[in-house]
């Protein structure tokens, strides 16, 4: 691994990191010997992903954490921090999707600040908590910090019937680009990565639909739906046969992989 994921013999903490593409990145780094710390609120779904990776040669390590509450994010740090004596990595997956399909004229008030809380605060708190840490570090000479946030294609194409969702990742890619901007001084570096799809049993219906294959086919980056072995080479690590993801649309600006 190299770049933003060159974290071998360092601590990453991982939220939403008990399944799809966070139980990917999580065992993949703690593989390549990276220690690694999951925090989620399902204490049963955290003991099989760290059960997941009892092979793998860095140490894993489990947090309840409800990202949506700030005390919690702070209990967890301080959790880790316990364990592991720092975080040199931040991997943000905690999120929901679309939540129904109902029409944005529709929506309540209640499910659209559901969405922002879920899939904003939750990155704004895990990566304040982050960040602050990677920053004290780096006034005392240890310049070195990794912010991931999993994007989606929606920010960048929009969503019928699921735009707050859409709006949500848009605003995370922009954090994104600003945190780099303002923790660059610092060794921190911080990217959005932007999944694409492959090919998996949940894609089946999709691609038997000929619309779908004439009108979204064209607007997406790779242009068709992928096999898992055509993106080995770019970030095998983040693809999830259950969330039909891989990063499609990346390159380097940085030192590390990017949609941006």
């Amino acid at each position: 691994m190299s770049g933003i994921f060159d974290l071998t013999g360092r601590v990453a903490v991982i939220t939403g990191g008990n399944g799809g593409i966070g139980l990917g990145i999580a065992q993949a780094l703690n593989a390549a010997g990276c220690n690694v710390a999951i925090w989620g609120r399902n204490a049963e779904k955290n003991a099989n992903a760290a059960a997941s990776m009892k092979a793998g040669p860095g140490k894993v390590a489990t947090q309840f954490c409800d990202v949506t509450d700030p005390g919690s994010v702070k209990t967890a740090m301080k959790a880790t921090l316990d364990t592991f004596g720092r975080v040199d990595g931040c991997f943000a997956n905690a999120g929901i999707g679309g939540g129904g399909r109902r029409s944005f004229i529709d929506r309540t008030e209640e499910e659209w600040r559901r969405m922002f809380a879920t899939n904003l605060d939750g990155v704004f708190h895990v990566f304040q908590a982050a960040a602050r840490h990677m920053t004290e570090r780096s006034e005392a000479g240890d310049k070195f910090g990794r912010l991931v946030a999993t994007s989606s294609l929606a920010s960048l194409f929009g969503t019928a019937r699921n735009e707050h969702y859409a709006g949500t990742k848009a605003a995370l890619n922009a954090l994104c680009r600003a945190l780099g901007v303002e923790l660059a001084r610092h060794g921190v570096t911080a990217n959005a990565i932007l999944p694409g799809w492959i090919k998996s049993d949940m894609t089946a219906g999709i691609m038997a639909n000929d619309k779908f294959v004439a009108n979204v086919m064209p607007r997406i980056p790779v242009r068709r739906f992928g096999e898992p072995s055509d993106f080995g080479g770019i970030a095998v690590y983040l693809m999830s046969k259950a969330s039909s993801y891989h990063t499609a649309d990346c390159f380097v600006i940085d030192g590390g992989y990017t949609a941006f």
